[in-house]
């Protein structure tokens, strides 16, 4: 009895951890639109915000699960919070000086946190309790993750995107004085946030120092990492993980840029319906609507991608009970095609509305593909972990692609990488529902 109610409270104890990660990925993608204008960028160099958090996955994943085997996992993830408040941190000098290369090192420092934390926490969860209720609570863990990533839009939008940036033949008009005092004032929209969170994750480090966590960690074998890059399922699963993590990321990055690149700001404010919604959302933090940034209008309506992915979780935990966990992939990959072929079909709130709901169908597949591809696999799962938060780098090259083809063809065309993308996640699924690769 001691050892479950050690485990329930292991339990809860990391899952906040995967809240806190989901947050802070999340509250990046809200700065990509305001560095865009503050850094005057094209939507390729913008998203290099994007490529260096993404890319510290695939440097830091391997390095990070021979640390954890060393020093276990209770050091591990007090040595990922340090690091990621580290990264936090960062962000005051890039901020106060406006270096641009400063801001991608604290994005890289901050992901480099996250994943000490990454390659710990998936296989951790899994490991805390029975097998046959790991993919359950790897699906509850998720869903906290995206909990995270539901409120983080609102905070982005209200606190990073609510006042206007100017161009550079603005500021050159101002005096000294106001020159400065605009400076002040835009840095201070970057460190407040970002400086709360470091103090928070400091706290949370301090906690997790004290707490009691049951070592679960088996020792690798080895050879493992050459024996997983023979084993052509592990391969296919950790493809799987590069174009989902690449696909979600280029899409909710970028979804203010195309919401603005429709003008639906304009739109929306003669929406009562629509007003009202922002406005509610709003209301939580004493905002309102009435004299702010469209940037901000169209922020807080990101709210319905990331929160969808939440709600998506705990439908498809109950579907992964009654159905092949690989069939309810397929299917929802296959949905997720259709409502962006939708959305780039049309124009408008169908448009809007249709691409955010491709977040509810995005919601199970990371866990989904992750728990796919660790079956079978045995004392290899530790190393797995690794290799799959490897593949999570796909959230660095794939929304670089995807920017790419914004400033050379458009959204709408850029949108068709994205269903390629599910298009795989669909194959995947349809792979181990038949199980036809052994």
């Amino acid at each position: 009895m001691k050892e479950v109610k050690s485990y329930k409270s292991s339990f809860i104890s990391v899952t906040i951890l995967f809240f806190l990660w989901g947050f802070i990925t999340v509250l990046v993608d809200s700065l990509v639109p305001r560095l865009k204008e503050v850094f005057e960028m094209s939507y390729a160099k913008t998203v290099l915000v994007q490529f260096a958090f993404f890319t510290a996955f695939f440097v830091i994943s391997l390095p990070a699960g021979s640390i954890l085997t060393k020093i276990g996992y209770k050091k591990g993830i007090v040595l990922g919070l340090v690091i990621m408040a580290i990264g936090c941190l960062l962000f005051y000098p890039a901020a106060e000086y406006r270096n641009f290369n400063v801001f991608l090192v604290g994005y890289f420092t901050l992901a480099a946190g996250i994943t000490v934390l990454q390659v710990a926490a998936n296989p951790y969860v899994a490991l805390l309790g029975s097998e046959d209720g790991a993919s359950s609570r790897l699906n509850l863990s998720q869903a906290f993750n995206s909990l995270g990533t539901t409120i983080a839009p609102v905070v982005g939008a209200l606190f990073l995107l609510s006042d206007s940036v100017k161009t550079s033949e603005e500021i050159s008009l101002l005096n000294n004085t106001d020159k400065a005092s605009y400076y002040a004032a835009e840095a201070a929209t970057v460190q407040t946030p970002f400086l709360f969170i470091a103090a928070f994750i400091g706290i949370l480090a301090l906690t997790f120092s004290f707490i009691k966590l049951p070592k679960v960690m088996e020792e690798s074998p080895k050879g493992g990492y050459l024996a997983l890059l023979k084993n052509k399922m592990m391969m296919l699963g950790a493809l799987g993980i590069f174009v989902y993590v690449g696909a979600e990321v280029a899409i909710g990055s970028f979804l203010v840029n195309y919401f603005d690149d429709m003008n639906l700001a304009v739109i929306i404010a003669e929406n009562q319906t629509m007003m009202n919604i922002a406005n509610t959302i709003a209301s939580t933090f004493n905002k309102t609507f009435s004299n702010s940034d469209p940037k901000s209008l169209l922020g807080i309506f990101i709210i319905f991608y990331w929160g969808g992915a939440m709600i998506g979780r705990f439908i498809g935990a109950y579907l992964t009970k009654i159905m092949s966990p690989g069939r309810v992939l397929s299917i929802f990959a296959l949905l997720a095609i259709a409502l962006i072929a939708i959305s780039i079909n049309t124009v408008g709130l169908l448009s809007m509305w249709s691409i955010l709901a491709v977040g509810l169908f995005n919601s199970i597949m990371f866990p989904t593909i992750f728990t796919l591809t660790l079956e079978g696999l045995g004392d290899l799962k530790a190393q797995a972990s690794g290799l799959l938060c490897m593949a999570i780098v796909g959230g660095a090259i794939i929304p670089f692609a995807f920017g790419s083809l914004i400033d050379g063809f458009g959204f709408k065309t850029a949108f068709i990488l994205t269903m390629i993308c599910y298009g795989y996640i669909l194959y995947y699924g349809m792979i181990k529902t038949s199980k036809t690769i052994k």
